[in-house]
């Protein structure tokens, strides 16, 4: 759980963008997001299995222009 305190002397708009980037970092809101619909099983392991692949394709483009270079 993100915990804020407010510092002496800091606004509160202050701590208000420190506590965001806080959940930012923690990803809540991005669990909050996918966790707000039911996905199938199946779903889910197709959109892991087309990410993974959408980065080897980068991985093999990044590799082809070094060695072009």
């Amino acid at each position: 759980m993100v915990e804020v305190k407010v510092r002496e002397g800091e606004t509160l708009e202050e701590a208000l963008k420190r506590f965001k980037k806080e959940v930012e970092k923690e990803g809540i809101l991005k669990l909050a997001r996918e966790k707000m619909f039911y996905k199938a099983p199946s779903v889910i392991k197709k959109e892991r299995m087309a990410q993974l692949k959408r980065k080897l394709e980068l991985k093999k483009k990044k590799q082809m222009l070094k060695k072009k270079k």
